[in-house]
This record gives structure tokens, sequence and C-alpha cells, in this order.
């Protein structure tokens, strides 16, 4: 049996990192979040709910392409209810399946929206450690660019095909 694919939107001629259409001039490209370890825990979320709740991770995944990618860096973060300011330059991408609340936490690194953590919602307001997740992740990320680290993978219709299939 073929995997499941993660996205409802059609995935076709899909640019690698460091090709001259990987990154659109002047757009916005939301990239995964990977640790040292090569974890990229936002994934690995969207994975795990794949496995039970596939119409759902198809639509976090298609939230991630129509709100954050492929936007002009000068136009302002998606209006609430779509996303909302959690702390200083760390935004919440909100989607809501059925009864379910899904949050993904980002933050923009010039033309990238980095998604750095991701779960479901259960509280009136982010937990304070889930915030600090995606703030240490943050400092981790810009640490690590700095140094020269490989950039990171791209998420939406531009994410290079793993395992399953994409």
């Amino acid at each position: 049996m073929p995997p499941k694919k993660r996205s409802a939107s059609a995935r076709s001629s899909i640019p690698r990192q460091g090709s001259a259409d990987a990154h659109p001039r002047g757009r916005t490209q939301a990239v995964f979040y990977r640790d040292a370890n090569g974890s990229e825990p936002v994934d690995a979320f969207l994975e795990g709910l794949l496995k039970t709740k596939p119409v759902a991770a198809a639509k976090i995944d298609d939230a991630i392409e129509e709100h954050l990618n492929g936007r002009n860096p000068a136009a302002p973060p998606p209006e609430f209810p779509i996303s909302s300011q959690i702390e200083g330059e760390l935004r919440e991408l909100r989607v809501r399946f059925a009864s379910t609340r899904y949050r993904v936490l980002y933050q923009r690194s010039r033309n990238l929206i980095v998604l750095l953590h991701a779960f479901e919602k259960h509280t009136g307001a982010v937990p304070a450690r889930d915030k600090e997740t995606a703030k240490r992740r943050m400092a981790d990320f810009r640490a690590r660019m700095d140094a020269g680290d490989p950039p990171p993978r791209a998420a939406g219709r531009d994410a290079p095909p793993k395992s399953r299939g994409r």
C-alpha cells in the first residue's frame, strides 16, 4: 500500500533547496525547524497526526501553504483568527479541525517562516512550556544558521519528498 500523502494540495515540480526556485525572490517560505540531531519536531507532529487524523494533518499542511508560504515579506502577518501574536516576534498559526484546535508556533527570519512547535491546544492561552520550547528552538535555529549549518527543509508544496512518497 503506498504511503499516504499529508497534503490535499498537488505537489508537482517540487523545487530542491539550493536551487534557484527553492525560495522565490521576495516571497516568504515556511521551513521546518531542524535540531542538531536532524529531528524536525513540527514534521514529526504532523507525521504522528497523519496516522490517526490524516485529514487534520492535511488541513494543517494546507494552512501553512495558504497563509505562510509565498507572501510578500512587507505584508503584515495573517490576521486573527488565522494567526495571532504570542510574545515578541513569536506567532501562532491557528487551525481548527472539527472540535479540535491545533497550533503551529512560528517566527520569521528574513523571508523564512520557521515552524518551531506544533501541538493540540486544550487551554485558553498557549501554555508557557510550549512558548518556551518555541523560543528555545528559535534561539538554536539562529545560532546554527549564523554558524553556517545547512538550510532548513521547506514546508508546504515546496517540501522535498521524504520516505512517505510526497
